[in-house]
């Protein structure tokens, strides 16, 4: 499906040995690209794109030393970037946040080809945050899913004190992170710091770390519709 040695040698050019992992990696595409056929997981199907969006990406992440211990990868999808990073360390407690049923389906059909051990939460993040996963992760992280005011109150108070959020966007990230700074004090948050990198196809990504200095007030997150409504300031 993939070109391994292409993968090897381009993560290899951001100081990533991604080669213990390559051939789990080229058995994931090829679920991806099937299950696909049925099920919309992803507009990117072609092996070059796969690499780039999904799997570099994924890897730039996971490469990070903060993702240890207990991680949540929220509104997670079709796995990215949380099933990538578990290849990627095992040592890993991964928990995949889903809300749709049909992603939900396509996670544990790939985690059990791939051997992944994974809890599945088919939670919206504000709910989920009001139940027993409320800080008690080490490491949140979303990719694509919201502007940053918004993912903040999604995942900041799903983590435990001293642990950190790593939001994952594009272009635009210094006026997110501007956008963010009221929200992320009020959840508990501080900002911790960022990686600015370009992807192998050329398109920008930031990686921007929050760690979790205080409890979230009980009152945060809000439901669904006033987050969405009224991002915090």
């Amino acid at each position: 499906m993939i070109d391994t040695e292409r993968l090897i040698r381009k993560a290899a050019a951001y100081g990533i040995d991604a080669a213990p992992v390559v051939r789990k990696l080229d058995e994931y595409a090829a679920l991806l690209v099937e299950y696909n056929q049925k099920v919309n997981l992803t507009a990117i199907t072609d092996a070059e794109g796969i690499e780039d969006r999904h799997f570099i990406d994924s890897l730039l992440l996971a490469a990070r030393p903060e993702v240890c211990g207990r991680m949540v990868d929220v509104g997670t999808g079709a796995g990215f970037p949380g099933i990538v990073a578990k290849l990627f360390r095992p040592e890993l407690d991964l928990t995949l946040m889903e809300p749709t049923g049909k992603r939900v389906d396509f996670l544990k059909y790939a985690c059990s080809a791939l051997g992944v051990e994974a809890e599945f939460a088919k939670e919206r993040a504000e709910e989920a945050a009001r139940k027993q996963w409320r800080e008690s992760f080490d490491v949140a992280t979303a990719r694509a899913v919201a502007a940053l005011p918004v993912l903040a109150e999604y995942c900041l108070p799903l983590l435990r004190r001293g642990g950190v959020f790593i939001a994952m966007k594009g272009s635009g990230a210094d006026e997110e992170i501007d956008a963010a700074q009221g929200a992320v004090a009020k959840l508990g948050g501080k900002y911790a710091g960022r990686q600015d990198v370009t992807l192998p196809d050329g398109s920008a990504r930031t990686l921007i770390l929050y760690e979790k200095i205080s409890q979230t007030p009980p009152v945060y997150p809000r439901n669904g519709g006033k987050i969405a409504k009224a991002p915090l300031k």
